[in-house]
């Protein structure tokens, strides 16, 4: 059984594929109040994405200032640009979203002793 908690640990380790620096980037990024709304707006449209006018008018903000908040999450991965004729398209990264949650949690509940190697536990 213990075997089995040591290759499941090892398995998320090898899925999560940002470092501690990147992960605070991340985090950095994603604690402005403002940024987390735009990351939120951009969760809930899927992969689909939003125009920049769109997150504009939505959220209220001035143009300045999307872009000054737009960039840092694009400079930190978590969202991607790509322009359509005159539009400018934002979606988020899914894949960096998912290797921050799988960095924040992969040692969840790992100093508990388990009795079965089963699915994670429902505290993560």
């Amino acid at each position: 059984m213990i075997i089995c908690v040591l290759l499941e640990q090892e398995d998320r380790r090898l899925k999560a594929m940002i470092d501690s620096n990147s992960a605070a980037a991340c985090m950095e990024s994603l604690g402005n109040p403002t940024r987390l709304d735009i990351f939120r707006l951009l969760v809930r449209a899927g992969q689909s994405g939003t125009p920049v006018g769109t997150i504009q008018n939505k959220l209220n903000i001035p143009a300045s200032t999307l872009s000054h908040h737009v960039s840092h999450l694009v400079k930190n991965g978590l969202v991607s640009q790509i322009r359509e004729g005159r539009s400018l398209k934002c979606s988020v990264n899914f894949a960096q979203m998912h290797q921050l949650l799988d960095f924040l949690t992969e040692e969840c509940c790992a100093d508990e002793s388990t009795q079965e190697c089963a699915a994670p536990k429902a505290c993560c």
